[in-house]
């Protein structure tokens, strides 16, 4: 009864190694894009800092270009600080759960093959256990980059929509 169970986890387990590396690449090319989108919105940000600087003093521009927080204010007007603040955590919710999430499907995509690789060991087979092992060591590198990389993003935006709440709330403080 308890080798069934063994047997049918093993099986189970080595089946979801696929769509475990599936997914681990498809975040990683996430995070490439994400870097890209951040790239564009930080120069964004600085070629239109005036604008930002302006509208937060006079409160008197259409938009403010990479700045998405006072863009949603300007939008969306002022009801509370309690609604920016859920627009910014949303804006932040994909690259950091990204961040989560992708050292925990590394850590997946590096067990599954352990197995296949010890049992390669138990056979002699030196072969087997390379090939396991490759796989398991690449996919944790991608995940682990794909985790940094959304990490430092998140984070520098999170300073950046801080920045931007606070103005807001200055904006605001006597209304």
């Amino acid at each position: 009864m308890i080798s069934e169970l063994e047997q049918l986890m093993y099986e189970v387990s080595n089946t979801l190694l696929t769509p475990v590396l599936l997914m681990i690449v498809a975040l990683f090319m996430y995070s490439i894009f994400q870097t890209g989108v951040f790239f564009t919105q930080m120069f964004k940000r600085r070629k239109h800092f005036k604008n930002y600087k302006s509208y937060v003093k006079e409160q008197n521009v259409s938009s403010c270009t990479g700045y998405p927080i006072m863009n949603y204010l300007i939008k969306e007007g002022y009801s509370s600080i309690d609604d920016i603040e859920i627009f910014a955590y949303k804006k932040l919710e994909n690259t950091s759960i990204i961040t989560k999430i992708s050292p925990m499907l590394g850590l997946v995509a590096t067990m599954i093959p352990m197995g296949p690789a010890l049992k390669s060991l138990a056979a002699g087979n030196v072969q087997g256990i390379s090939d396991n092992l490759v796989v398991a060591f690449a996919a944790v590198i991608f995940a682990l980059i794909t985790a940094a990389t959304t990490y430092w993003i998140t984070s520098v935006r999170k300073r950046w929509y801080a920045q931007e709440i606070k103005d807001i709330m200055e904006m605001h403080k006597d209304k």
